[in-house]
């Protein structure tokens, strides 16, 4: 993987903790909207490390494969990822 390992990472670590502030909320039976900010929040950070993720492949796997066999093979796996991100 070519992505900004140190970002993804800071993404990853805020979102675990994140989670684990969730996790207390709910324990406390805190105010639903609240926690509901907070898990969009969450979820923002993991679309950011996807798409960093997801970024560094197409400049690296997918963008080498054009010059190879096997492009169809990743224009088909960018595509059902397209697909899954668009559910």
């Amino acid at each position: 993987m070519k992505a900004d390992h140190k970002k993804v990472e800071r993404y990853l670590k805020t979102a675990r903790g994140q989670i684990d502030g969730i996790l207390k909320m709910m324990e406390d039976d805190r105010y639903c909207i609240d926690i509901s900010t907070q898990l969009m929040a969450t979820i923002g950070l993991l679309k950011k490390a996807n798409n960093e993720i997801l970024a560094a492949h197409m400049r690296s796997c997918v963008l080498e494969a054009v010059d190879e066999e096997n492009r169809e093979e990743k224009i088909e796996e960018m595509v059902k990822v397209i697909d899954k991100l668009a559910q």
